[in-house]
C-alpha cells in the first residue's frame, strides 16, 4: 500500500513539473505543406506569439509532399512529449478517404489541441481563360469534357475536394493536376500552366488584387471579408454547396494532458491577439480556438462529409 502512495505521489510531482517546467526546449512546430501556403501562413504567425507567451521558440519545419502525409506522419512518430507539434489542415481528414495505404489515423494517433482558423477556398482562374462566373465556367466545362485542367496542393487536399465537390453538383468533368502544395500549384496557375484552382484566400487574394488571376466564387457558406463582392458558389447557382477550409494543431497521441492543455491556453491566446487576428482577417481567415475534444469531434464530421462527396464523384482510394 505504502509503494502505491509513493508511486501516486511521483505522478502527481511529475504532472506539477510538467505544468511549471515545460517547454523548457524549444518545441518543432511541422508543417506538412510547402512556405507560403496557408498552413504555413497560420503556423507562423502563432509561432511567434507562443515564443513571447511560453518563453522557448517554436520552430516552423516544412516537410511538404504526398498529400502533407510525409509530414504529418513525421508527427504521428515524435516522441510524445510535447516538443514535436503539427499544424494540420483538411486534409488530415481526407488524406484516410483519398490513400488505400495511410500510415496514420486522424484521430488515434494525434491529441487533438484545437482548430486554429477556418478558410474559404476561392475558385479562380487564368485571366486567358473566357468565364467571368461560376455559370460561365460550368458552360464552359460542358462543352469541352476532359479538356479543362485544374491545379491543386495534392491528392486529397482542400483545393482539390473544393473543385471535385464542384465537379459533383454541376456534373462536369475537368482534369486534377495535384502539385506538392499549394504555392507552387499557383505559380504554374499564374503562368497560365493550368487555367482553374481553388487555393485559399491566404494565398490567393495578392494576385487577386493585382489582376493577375480572377476570382469567380468563395467556397465557404457566407462571403469572406477579405473578398466581399465575390459571390459564394451557392450564390452562384450551387445551393448547399460548402468547402471550407480548416487548420488546426494537435500534438502525438499520448502527449500528457497537462501540456496539451498549456499549449491550448496558449494558442487561443495567441489567436485572440489583435495582431494575430488582423493578419488572419486581411487575408480572409477566421480564428477559432475550440477545446481538444470538440476539435476532435470537428475531425470525425469532416472525415464523414468527404467520405460522402469522395463517393458521390466515383473518387476510388489510390
Amino acid at each position: 500500500m505504502r509503494a502505491i502512495l509513493i508511486f501516486l505521489a511521483s505522478l502527481v510531482c511529475a504532472t506539477a513539473v510538467a505544468q511549471t517546467t515545460y517547454p523548457a526546449r524549444p518545441v518543432r512546430f511541422i508543417v506538412p505543406s510547402a512556405a507560403g501556403g496557408g498552413t504555413d501562413i497560420i503556423a507562423r504567425a502563432i509561432s511567434l506569439k507562443l515564443a513571447e507567451s511560453l518563453g522557448q521558440p517554436f520552430v516552423v519545419e516544412n516537410r511538404p509532399g504526398a498529400g502533407q502525409m510525409i509530414g504529418i506522419e513525421l508527427a504521428a512518430k515524435s516522441p510524445a512529449d510535447g516538443y514535436t507539434i503539427l499544424m494540420a489542415a483538411s486534409t488530415l481528414a481526407i488524406n484516410p478517404i483519398m490513400y488505400k495505404h495511410v500510415s496514420y489515423d486522424p484521430l488515434r494517433d494525434f491529441a487533438p489541441i484545437t482548430q486554429a482558423a477556418t478558410l474559404a477556398n476561392v475558385i479562380v482562374v487564368h485571366p486567358s481563360l473566357p468565364v467571368k462566373s461560376i455559370a460561365e465556367l460550368i458552360a464552359y466545362a460542358k462543352q469541352r469534357p476532359g479538356q479543362l485542367n485544374f491545379a491543386s496542393a495534392g491528392i486529397g487536399t482542400s483545393p482539390q475536394m473544393s473543385i471535385e465537390l464542384l465537379k459533383s453538383m454541376a456534373g462536369i468533368d475537368m482534369v486534377h493536376i495535384p502539385y506538392k502544395g499549394t504555392a507552387p500549384g499557383v505559380v504554374d496557375l499564374l503562368a497560365g500552366q493550368v487555367l482553374v484552382m481553388a487555393p485559399n484566400l491566404l494565398t490567393a487574394l495578392p494576385h487577386i488584387k493585382a489582376g493577375k488571376l480572377r476570382a469567380l466564387a468563395v467556397t465557404s457558406v457566407r462571403r469572406s471579408e477579405g473578398l466581399p463582392d465575390v459571390p459564394t458558389v451557392a450564390e452562384s447557382g450551387l445551393a448547399g454547396y460548402d468547402s471550407t477550409q480548416w487548420y488546426g494543431v494537435l500534438a502525438p497521441a499520448g502527449t500528457p494532458k497537462e501540456i496539451v492543455a498549456r499549449l491550448h491556453e496558449a494558442i487561443v491566446h495567441a489567436l485572440r491577439d489583435p495582431e494575430v487576428g488582423k493578419r488572419l482577417a486581411a487575408d480572409g481567415a477566421e480564428a477559432v480556438g475550440s477545446g481538444p475534444e470538440e476539435f476532435a469531434a470537428f475531425i470525425k464530421s469532416e472525415t464523414e462529409k468527404w467520405a460522402r462527396v469522395a463517393t458521390a464523384a466515383g473518387i476510388k482510394p489510390e
